[in-house]
């Protein structure tokens, strides 16, 4: 794993662990900017362990916004001590090892959210696809990365207006003397 990468992800499992010590009413708008600020990494390293960082922030976000109440915060905590202490020991297996634990830990929570929570983890991956577009990334890549089908990025990104944040408009008769350019 990249030096950069492994002291990103050191300090946002950091800033996790903090967060969850001490519960507090803006915990959950914390950790879901401490997902956007993992997949930043992802973009221009273009890396699974920050993807698989990003997502499980994010999907851990959304059980405490709708189950905070069925969460085991010392499971969690241990876990998440059990996954920066790999990295701290350049151990990356055992730091991959702790996230897919993790992941299952938040699968098995309940046996109501059992079928609600593979579907976050899918909507957070299509979701931080669509972030990894916004930094540039293809659409290709970005679904190859994450494990998802270019469709599913794609119909998400159609319903978002990150196309029109950034695309200028260009009146037609720009883009004809461009185009009629590109043949002389």
């Amino acid at each position: 794993m990249h030096e950069q990468i492994k002291k990103d992800i050191l300090a946002v499992l950091s800033d996790l662990v903090e967060i969850i010590k001490v519960k507090e009413d803006r915990d959950i708008v914390e950790i879901k900017s401490l997902s956007n600020h993992v997949i930043h990494n992802a973009s221009v390293f273009q890396d699974e362990d920050s993807i698989s960082v990003a997502i499980l922030i994010y999907s851990l976000s959304k059980i405490m916004e709708r189950n905070e109440k069925e969460l085991d915060y010392g499971k969690i905590l241990g876990m998440l001590n059990s996954a920066s202490a790999g990295l701290k020991n350049n151990d990356d297996s055992s730091f991959r090892k702790s996230i897919r634990q993790l992941f299952s830990f938040i699968r098995i929570i309940d046996s109501k959210l059992k079928l609600y929570i593979n579907e976050v983890i899918n909507q957070a991956q299509i979701k931080k696809g669509c972030k990894l577009c916004e930094h540039g990334i293809s659409v290709a890549r970005a679904s190859e990365v994450l494990g998802i089908s270019r469709w599913e990025l794609m119909h998400y990104m159609g319903k978002t207006t990150l196309i029109d944040q950034f695309s200028e408009p260009v009146n037609v008769s720009q883009r004809l003397k461009f185009a009629r350019g590109m043949f002389q």
